[in-house]
């Protein structure tokens, strides 16, 4: 099954369940994949996280409900997945912009997020540049992170990492202890099936590394791989956002690969990332 099929077939299994207490696990296992691989593929395709796209849909359909039937709220917050009737008014308004009982009175307008329809787009005019290398294993040293997946808090505190590592000097650092097979610096997703388990990731900013780790920084092995290299031409963070789309989208739906499942690794050269013209990569690991 391609990656769009498997994202077709979780999305129908929340659709089916949305009334449900729906464990990311088990999404997931309905698209053959892990935790952390199927909310980032979900994510890049769609541009919203699963929790938020089962919130959204549920209080569509509360919307919904309160519109056309006589049922009390307090039954709509439980049966819509709330513990109380304050937890579903505050997160109904943030939806909607007005509470529950306005929306039974139509006092005002109500916003409708519909069932998503995952569909492929090969554009021949939008050529992707990539090559496939081999390499052997590699040390990576830099900072690491955790980041709970399930919640969404890797898409929140991944960009304010970034943004302390290039204020307080780490990055330029990095690129001076470069000198390994890999030029730049690196963004590196590891989720290990320990951590898959939890829904747990380690996000690393790193630089390939050759000798001892330096003090202050911690050092881990990037196995030998098979690797598609995307070039990435363009300002951060959107160059780097519409290549990721593109590959889970385009790229593996019309190529026989698959993804390895180990580390994959964003590459940022030394520039201007706010240039036009900077050039970046993402290396992903097949077979």
């Amino acid at each position: 099954m391609g990656w769009v099929e498997s994202i077709q077939k979780a999305i129908n299994y929340m659709e089916d369940h949305l009334l449900d207490e729906l464990k990311m696990e088990q999404i997931a296992k309905e698209a053959n994949s892990s935790v952390f691989h199927f909310q980032r593929t979900f994510a890049i395709l769609t541009n919203i996280s699963v929790a938020d796209y089962i919130r959204q849909r549920r209080l569509t359909l509360a919307a919904q409900e309160l519109m056309n039937t006589d049922n009390k709220i307090i039954d709509l917050s439980f049966k819509y997945g709330y513990d109380t009737p304050e937890a579903f008014t505050k997160a109904f308004r943030k939806q909607h912009s007005i509470t529950p009982s306005e929306a039974r009175k139509k006092l005002g307008k109500l916003k409708s997020y519909n069932r998503l329809v995952i569909q492929v787009s090969l554009r021949g005019a939008e050529p992707m540049k990539y090559k496939i290398v081999e390499k052997e294993s590699f040390q990576v040293v830099g900072v690491k992170r955790t980041y709970n997946c399930k919640n969404g808090e890797n898409f929140q505190g991944i960009p304010v990492f970034w943004d302390e590592v290039n204020a307080d000097g780490t990055d330029n650092l990095l690129f001076q202890l470069n000198n390994g097979t890999v030029e730049g610096v690196l963004g590196v997703c590891v989720a290990d099936k320990a951590y898959q388990e939890n829904s747990l990731i380690d996000y690393w900013i790193a630089t390939a590394h050759e000798g001892d780790v330096p003090e202050k920084f911690l050092g881990m092995e990037i196995p030998a791989s098979k690797w598609v290299v995307f070039e990435v031409h363009g300002p951060m963070p959107d160059a780097m956002q519409n290549t990721w789309k593109q590959i889970f989208s385009e790229w593996f739906p019309s190529n026989p690969y698959e993804h390895a499942g180990t580390p994959e690794l964003e590459v940022y050269s030394d520039g201007n990332a706010s240039s036009p013209d900077y050039y970046s990569e993402i290396w992903i690991p097949i077979k």
